[in-house]
């Protein structure tokens, strides 16, 4: 195929932390894809990286199922493929724009597998995870020394969480929105709670920073939170 596909990671949220590389990639596009679920208008990666974009690019949003994986029912990718496909063959460079880094937790990296091994010329350009940017946006140091990091999505089991926690001394909790309260507890039993800093949508207008977390349960969060923490000596 003519055409040419760019993975593009834009970062948390601030469009001054896209790379000089990200930034020259969407400057070059035909068409940008802008993923997005079925409950929301709009895209947060669009959104970051909208100050970069071309006048004459063209935009097709693309809705991806929330789910894990998608076994079960694949006809939004499939469709979202044939999509890309297509333009593709047109012989336009089309970029996939997301969130943090591509290959990181990201839905790009289901659209990279389905598209692997056809004849399509691929790049992936990384970006910073919203990890990175909250640990120097707080003064936190992620981890030090021969200290052990662990990234935990925190939606997991909750037993898998706890033994992830068991085997760190410091720790990223991604995806802490849905059950923010026990994870708030397992960090206390852990003596993990006092050193920890969450940070929802960080980088972006609204973005909210919790220094005592213990306070805060009870409290709904965006989905765009994290909890970066480390053991108590």
């Amino acid at each position: 195929m003519a055409g040419k596909l760019f993975g593009i990671g834009v970062g948390p949220g601030d469009p001054e932390l896209l790379t000089v590389k990200a930034i020259n990639a969407i400057r070059q596009l035909d068409v940008i894809i802008a993923p997005k679920t079925e409950k929301k208008d709009g895209s947060v990666a669009l959104n970051i990286a909208r100050q970069y974009i071309r006048p004459a690019t063209e935009i097709v949003y693309q809705v991806f199922p929330m789910t894990v994986g998608f076994a079960a029912d694949d006809t939004a990718w499939q469709n979202n493929q044939r999509e890309i496909l297509a333009l593709l063959q047109q012989d336009k460079n089309v970029g996939f724009l997301t969130l943090g880094d591509p290959m990181f937790y990201s839905t790009y990296i289901y659209v990279f597998r389905l598209l692997q091994g056809k004849g399509i010329d691929i790049e992936t350009i990384p970006g910073i995870p919203a990890f990175c940017a909250i640990g120097s946006a707080t003064g936190t140091p992620i981890v030090e020394g021969d200290s052990i990091l662990s990234v935990i999505p925190a939606n997991m089991p909750e037993a898998r969480v706890r033994e992830a926690l068991k085997t760190c001394d410091n720790a990223v909790l991604m995806k802490v929105y849905k059950n923010s309260d026990s994870v708030i507890d397992m960090l206390t039993e852990e003596k993990m709670s006092e050193q920890a800093v969450l940070a929802s949508r960080c980088g972006l207008d609204d973005e909210l920073i919790i220094r005592d977390i213990t306070h805060e349960k009870g409290r709904k969060l965006n989905y765009l939170s994290t909890i970066l923490t480390r053991r108590t000596k």
